[in-house]
């Protein structure tokens, strides 16, 4: 029978299990590769882009506190 997303069969119960490495060193293999494939920022971007990354965080807070505080204010004179 197979299922209604492909035209695989599903795989049967009695065939032979394929051995895995073992899994650490593959883990730290595959973990070395990848991280030699990181592009690194220099200090230049690290820099700007971490004022960047202030300036919003920052900008998002004051809007936040801003609509609580409007919203305290109108509760405070409809229920006050």
């Amino acid at each position: 029978m197979t299922s209604p997303t492909t035209n695989k069969e599903p795989l049967k119960k009695d065939s032979p299990e394929v051995e895995e490495p073992k899994k650490n060193n593959n883990f730290f293999r595959s973990t070395y590769d990848e991280l030699k494939l990181v592009v690194w920022p220099n200090k230049q971007q690290l820099f700007s882009e971490s004022v960047a990354v202030i300036i919003m965080v920052s900008f998002s807070a004051a809007a936040i506190a801003s609509v609580s505080r409007f919203y305290g204010w109108a509760a405070s004179q409809i229920f006050g």
